[in-house]
């Protein structure tokens, strides 16, 4: 079976792409995939050296949920429709809405990963206001959709969305995204460290909760302080607090070295369909104290600690008391890690990820 990914290099869906891919090459699954938003830097294409079958594809297209990305959208719909006729796959999988509406006939998986309306209308409790711009966006991530042979998202929460700001996909099932266990390093000796990963500039991962009071024991906030459609820092810290440290973005081995060491990973976000961050901390045996909003407790019941969601006081005593309590820590770091590898392993992802590729592929073509 040969099957087209694309993807998004400046955010999460590219590590769930190593993921993606990694997994199905090694199933037998031929993968052409088409990156964009930015070409990769070499930290980012270091796994494809281990796969040159793979046939990569990098552009730096717009993505679709950035301001004035129609002409960017239609001219990298022509070039997909281009590389599509070339190399005649038998599936699409489709990070990107907007692509489910290419021409043809084949299979196509639409990927929900996140989305411009259900981003806003969580972070600022109303919906954003009409302007041109959404309007089309709107229009074209509903096209994608519609025209989707399946719909996947990465919780029932955002399949909820999804169906709320667009409507009913005609077939739509939950794929939980997944990580290699393997990837992370559970056994070393823990610090009073308290870590947090994100964008910073994205107000929806809320990391700045983390300033707004002295917090029990030092804190890390990994990420980006540049939005990439912006030439300075979008996020300015009005007060760095002694025990805050910033730190750059990381490559995955630096990420994991980080939060091997970390003993609490603290899940700020007001807006999160999946987070990926917390699942590898879960699998560096972090203990998880995580903001009480539906994701998370989709996907963490019984395994983390809840606050409430904004609330930087409770956010301040839920950590206190894990910091203080060593018992009640690692028993919520065992109780992460054992729930991470039970649900969240990308051996699971991609064998559901499998299952559908057989149910929508053409007949007598061959899965893996």
């Amino acid at each position: 079976m040969h099957i087209l990914v694309t993807a998004d290099t400046l955010g999460g869906v590219w590590t769930y792409t190593t993921e993606l891919v990694t997994g199905l090459v090694r199933r037998g699954i031929k993968v052409t995939l088409v990156s964009f938003g930015d070409i990769p830097s070499a930290a980012q294409t270091h796994w494809l050296e281990r796969l040159p079958q793979v046939d990569f594809r990098p552009t730096a297209f717009k993505l679709e949920w950035m301001q004035d990305s129609e002409a960017d959208m239609e001219a990298s719909s022509q070039y997909l429709t281009q590389v599509i006729e070339e190399i005649k796959p038998d599936l699409l999988h489709l990070n990107q809405f907007y692509y489910g509406a290419l021409p043809g006939d084949i299979p196509r998986v639409v990927v929900a990963h996140s989305d411009v309306i259900s981003w806003w209308s969580t972070v600022h409790q109303h919906s954003p206001a009409e302007s041109a711009w959404l309007r089309w966006y709107r229009e074209s991530v509903g096209r994608g959709l519609a025209c989707a042979t399946a719909v996947v998202a990465p919780t029932h929460w955002m399949l909820e969305q999804v169906k709320h700001n667009y409507g009913q996909p005609a077939n739509s099932l939950v794929v939980y995204n997944g990580r290699t266990p393997t990837n992370f390093n559970p056994h070393v000796s823990k610090e009073d460290l308290i870590i947090t990963v994100g964008r910073l500039w994205d107000s929806g991962k809320n990391v700045r909760l983390l300033l707004r009071e002295d917090m029990p024991a030092p804190v890390q906030i990994v990420g980006v302080d540049r939005h990439p459609e912006l030439q300075s820092s979008a996020f300015a810290f009005e007060e760095i607090r002694t025990n805050v440290h910033l730190e750059p973005q990381q490559d995955e081995n630096q990420l994991a070295q980080m939060l091997s060491r970390a003993a609490i990973y603290a899940a700020t976000s007001r807006y999160e369909p999946f987070g990926l961050a917390p699942l590898e901390a879960a699998l560096s045996r972090c203990a998880i104290v995580a903001s009480d909003i539906p994701p998370f407790r989709e996907l963490w019941a019984g395994a983390a600690i809840f606050f409430r969601s904004d609330d930087a006081t409770d956010l301040r005593h839920t950590l206190q008391q894990v910091v203080q309590d060593h018992s009640l820590r690692q028993h919520y770091a065992n109780l992460a890690y054992a729930h991470a590898r039970k649900h969240y392993s990308a051996a699971r992802m991609i064998d559901e990820y499998l299952e559908l590729y057989h149910a929508l592929a053409p007949a007598g073509v061959v899965t893996g």
